[in-house]
């Protein structure tokens, strides 16, 4: 890159880091580290938890689907708003009954101790999993820019990284967010100017409705194909209810609202705001087709990145690449944040019954080490792969979303569930959905069941998994304890 857009780079970088660190106030105690004092503004949210999504997986991946498709990705975002309206009518409120420190206290009111720590354990496990993509992701834009290695690009995202979260706690990160959602859409914007400019005007977008690269819906019925409009709604609501609704990544950045009712606008909003980002950046990847910047060879995860530094003037350049830097580690702390907020609350304070908030405060800054290294390793093993990291993130957080999802629901719509029921259900749906998605993306996975299912289908499927065993499970126990309870016949 140009000297300009070095120097553009490390002073944003700078800047950044500065305003976390300001913006961050004292942590005093756990709760001030891990919920930002409870006390953060809504809209402020509604942008974090945006950021936090969506990260450098949108910017550098979706522009890649549609030059090399067309926009029918927009029909998952349709999902993803439905499936917030929902979580904010329904599971919202009960976040909100009491002092709740992670999503999964709630599941402990309703069956126990055992049930939150599973629930929790297999948040751990899925959200290692994909901010490992996340951190890979990161590493595309990073070897363009510096022509490093993804290991070497890997480990420098978990050190800076490191650094930040360490310090600064959910209200930095989530201050930042708001900063860096402004710029990585004014580089998306930026691009789908120049790219436009390029291809010959506004005109141009005829050649790419005559190709058929505008289409957006898909109204065919198939399990097979990756966007279409039932799996976008169906599939899509499904995966934003859990995502949104359970996995603490984003539940964290709810219970930091001052109240219910900003929390439900927080989410609400960013359902309306995620639809116009996907947009953009679909549009950003056709404009990139028309420029002719989909090069023989050229990996679609690079098709934007790539652009941006060949093409864009000098200093907007640097701009942009470093919103999609700081934007994707701005969403990893996010996640290391959470990870080491579960491990907390949900595992080290009840196991050991060590309550005191300057304590949780010191073991969970010393957890948010281990999960980074955590997951540099992780991701450095997902480097050999060639799935549009979007997809792939999303396909491994399936894994176990429909099994979280499955699980509030047998809570909420299914009395007769015990504690055993969920545990079961929650373990078998793991077990069964593992050869589905990890033998999807994981090359020389020994298992690989449903082979050609679109991703879309796997919270779906996870879910009803997950409520199927647990109703099973409820019954087949209290048949074997009435069985149990009757007098034995004598011989």
């Amino acid at each position: 890159m140009r000297p300009l857009d070095i120097a553009v780079i490390l002073l944003y970088f700078a800047a950044v880091m500065a305003a976390g660190l300001l913006l961050a106030g004292k942590q005093r105690h756990v709760s001030d580290y891990f919920l930002g004092h409870r006390g953060l503004p809504w809209w402020a949210l509604m942008m974090s938890v945006v950021a936090t999504e969506t990260s450098a997986l949108t910017v550098i991946s979706v522009p890649g689907i549609a030059a090399r498709g067309d926009l029918t990705f927009l029909q998952i975002a349709f999902g993803y708003l439905a499936g917030r309206i929902g979580v904010a009518a329904l599971l919202l409120p009960g976040y909100f009954e009491g002092t709740q420190d992670t999503a999964y206290q709630r599941l402990e009111r309703r069956f126990g101790p055992g049930a939150r720590r599973t629930a929790s354990a297999v948040f751990l496990f899925t959200r290692a999993l994909a901010d490992c993509v996340r951190i890979f992701a990161t590493a595309i834009p990073l070897a363009i820019i510096t022509q490093w290695s993804f290991t070497a690009g890997i480990v420098a995202i978990g050190f800076v990284t490191l650094i930040y979260t360490w310090v600064g706690g959910l209200r930095a990160v989530v201050w930042v967010d708001v900063i860096q959602l402004g710029v990585y859409l004014l580089g998306g914007i930026a691009t789908l100017i120049v790219a436009t400019h390029l291809a010959g005007g506004v005109d141009a977008f005829g050649r790419a409705w005559e190709a058929g690269k505008l289409r957006t819906l898909d109204f065919h019925l198939s399990f097979k194909v990756l966007y279409t409009f039932w799996g976008g709604v169906i599939g899509g609501g499904l995966l934003s209810a859990a995502s949104h609704g359970t996995d603490h990544l984003i539940v964290q950045r709810l219970l930091a609202a001052r109240g219910l009712k900003d929390a439900q606008r927080a989410l609400i909003g960013s359902g309306v705001f995620i639809i116009a980002q996907f947009a953009l950046f679909l549009l950003v990847g056709t404009s990139l087709w028309l420029a002719g910047a989909d090069l023989p060879g050229m990996r679609g995860d690079a098709i934007y990145p790539t652009f941006v530094v060949t093409h864009l003037p000098a200093g907007l350049a640097g701009l942009v690449v470093a919103g999609i830097l700081a934007a994707a580690m701005s969403s990893h702390a996010s996640a290391v944040n959470s990870l080491a907020s579960a491990s907390t609350h949900d595992f080290y304070a009840p196991l050991t019954g060590r309550e005191d908030p300057a304590h949780l405060l010191r073991v969970g800054r010393w957890l948010t080490l281990v999960w980074t290294a955590i997951l540099v390793a992780g991701a450095i093993a997902f480097r050999d792969q060639n799935t549009p990291v979007v997809q792939l993130a999303l396909s491994v957080a399936s894994l176990t979303y429909g099994s979280l999802l499955g699980t509030y629901i047998l809570g909420g719509a299914w009395p007769r569930a015990r504690q055993i029921d969920v545990i079961i259900a929650i373990v078998v749906s793991v077990i069964l959905m593992s050869p589905v998605v990890l033998g999807a993306v994981i090359p020389g996975f020994p298992l690989h069941w449903l082979a050609g299912m679109a991703w879309p289908w796997y919270v779906p499927l996870g879910t009803a998994v997950t409520i199927s065993v647990g109703i099973i499970s409820s019954l087949f126990g209290r048949a074997v304890g009435q069985t149990a309870g009757r007098p034995q016949a004598s011989v």
